[in-house]
């Protein structure tokens, strides 16, 4: 599109969650002026971003998950120095652990995925280290697994709070409490965004409404397939047997996986619920007890600790058909920019599609080729999917 000028704001973000404001952080950054954020929640952090476990990782089974994991890390590490603050990006790594050669094979395929992109941190590993990596896991059953020490632990709300206040000392402007914004549509150009009775023109419109993505494409008769589904984090009282420097550590055979943080340790497992999609998640404590029960079969030690129902969690990912980000601009809308289904790792890839976004909008050179992200391979069926989604 090209540097856009001659408008109260040259760009409207929908979504104050970490994606949209890195989208509005790396506008600003690489020098747009007149940048709107937008944000249905009273505050900051209120959404899916504030609710996300920290996860990093770059063991992904698609090159493109993987080339967006090596940037954001890129990123990562120069975010002090860029933003201010500390991401809290740690290498403390991700081990998955299959229990059948048939898993094994298809860890040896994504291996072979991340090499070829240069994640030569990505490694496998037999049973006897994996028994070092993380001594605390019952391995008996346990075949061989991978592990990469590029991959481990970010801070969520420090990364979504540095970029606000980075963009905000470059002129973002942003306003919470917008519970109602609809697309303003005029055949197949966006012309910005209605919030109630006012209607506010902008170059280019970016939705970065995660789980509600679908529902403000709607309000331009736009089917997006993005589908948010629920997922659930049982959180330990704190619990001192296991170290922070332990490294995610995940079951192939059923997605259980554990990471420590602050003392506690967070268990997940996507199986087990009653309800799954929804945009309004509770949790479900029945759920308490059967990923329990999975944690003290994988963790012994676990059996010792307590689960902490007052500070467990329910929260939503974002799910495309094909477990990829839709990034670009809507076909059948031009000056409409989707940034939306990252279906679990969003937080992991907001510093990457932040500056893709703005790119794209500015019409700049790409750092990496989002050909399979594109809007309209879903019409095109040209899916590619990601097998890794935890």
């Amino acid at each position: 599109m090209g540097r856009i000028e001659g408008m109260a704001y040259e760009v409207i973000v929908v979504g104050a969650g970490v994606i949209g404001v890195s989208v509005a952080y790396h506008l600003s950054a690489l020098g747009q002026k007149g940048v709107l954020v937008l944000e249905r929640a009273e505050s900051l952090g209120a959404g899916s971003t504030g609710k996300a476990t920290g996860g990093f990782r770059c063991q992904f089974t698609t090159e493109i998950n993987v080339r967006l994991s090596m940037l954001s890390r890129e990123k990562l590490l120069r975010f002090p120095e860029e933003i201010g603050v500390d991401s809290g990006y740690r290498p403390y790594g991700y081990l998955f652990c299959a229990t059948t050669e048939a898993q094994m094979g298809l860890l040896r395929q994504a291996l072979a995925v991340q090499h070829a992109a240069g994640v030569h941190a990505a490694r496998e590993v037999a049973v006897d280290e994996i028994r070092q990596i993380n001594p605390a896991l019952r391995t008996d059953d346990l075949v061989g697994g991978t592990f990469c020490d590029w991959d481990g632990f970010t801070r969520p709300m420090q990364i979504l709070e540095g970029y606000w206040r980075a963009s905000q000392r470059l002129g973002v402007e942003y306003r919470f409490g917008v519970p109602s914004v609809r697309l303003w549509r005029e055949g197949e150009r966006i012309r910005g965004v209605e919030v109630g009775s006012e209607r506010i023109e902008a170059g280019a419109v970016v939705n970065a409404c995660g789980a509600w993505a679908a529902e403000l494409a709607r309000t331009a008769n736009l089917r997006l397939p993005v589908t948010p589904v629920k997922r659930q984090v049982a959180q330990t009282y704190p619990f001192d047997k296991l170290p922070e420097t332990m490294p995610m550590s995940i079951d192939v055979s059923d997605g259980f996986h554990l990471r420590v943080r602050d003392g506690r340790v967070l268990l997940l497992y996507p199986h087990g619920l009653k309800e799954e999609h929804t945009l309004e998640p509770t949790l479900e404590t029945e759920w308490l007890e059967i990923v329990h029960q999975r944690a003290c079969q994988r963790v012994p030690c676990l059996a010792e600790a307590r689960i902490d129902p007052h500070t467990s969690w329910a929260g939503l990912y974002e799910m495309s058909p094909d477990r990829h980000a839709i990034v670009g601009e809507a076909p059948e809308c031009r000056g409409l920019y989707l940034v939306n289904g990252s279906s679990g790792h969003g937080v992991m890839h907001a510093p990457a599609l932040g500056e893709i976004v703005a790119r794209l909008i500015l019409g700049l050179p790409l750092p990496v080729d989002i050909t399979p992200l594109r809007p309209t391979r879903f019409a095109e069926n040209a899916l590619n999917p990601e097998t890794g989604v935890l």
